[in-house]
């Protein structure tokens, strides 16, 4: 049940954004809609445990600065994100996390393990990000979510990759 609630949550999210329906609304509304996801499990359970929350944090900086290199590469000025749009891409960044890397990776750990959380999580935020982002980004996009999933598997945590999404999100 929350594969197709969190697909159904970023398809509708995209169809409004490119619809131009209230698009700050869109990303507000979307990332509290995944951020549901996270109901009943444990803090721990999803990566956002509290143990050495400073190098969580330093870790999240550096993945963010990771994320940006592609964005680096093109970048011709400054980013392309309206101003009025940021808080509204700190929530949807937050909410995907939550639920891609958070909820879905811990449901597709205990019926699998490792291997299929990170690659099941990788797969579903690349299918997620189809309809919001053109074809050749896809790869990119199935990228940072791989390595996402990894630090996730690696650390046990979330903090890291809300971090790095939100970074990445506000310089896109």
């Amino acid at each position: 049940m929350l594969v197709p609630y969190v697909l159904l949550v970023e398809w509708a999210r995209a169809l409004a954004e490119t619809h131009g329906v209230m698009v700050a609304a869109a990303l507000l509304l979307g990332g509290g809609a995944l951020c549901i996801t996270a109901l009943g499990w444990p803090r721990e359970r999803l990566g956002l445990g509290s143990s050495h929350f400073a190098l969580r944090i330093i870790g999240g900086l550096a993945l963010g600065a990771v994320l940006l290199l592609p964005a680096a590469a093109r970048w011709g000025g400054g980013p392309l994100l309206p101003a009025g749009l940021a808080a509204a891409a700190v929530a949807v960044s937050i909410g995907e996390e939550i639920a891609f890397r958070g909820a879905l990776y811990a449901a597709l750990d205990d019926l699998g393990g490792a291997p299929l959380a990170i690659l099941g999580s990788t797969v579903l935020w690349t299918l997620a990000h189809a309809l919001s982002h053109p074809p050749a980004f896809l790869l990119s996009v199935a990228a940072a979510g791989l390595l996402l999933a990894l630090w996730r598997w690696a650390c046990k945590d979330l903090v890291g990759p809300i971090i790095g999404h939100v970074i990445a999100d506000l310089a896109l």
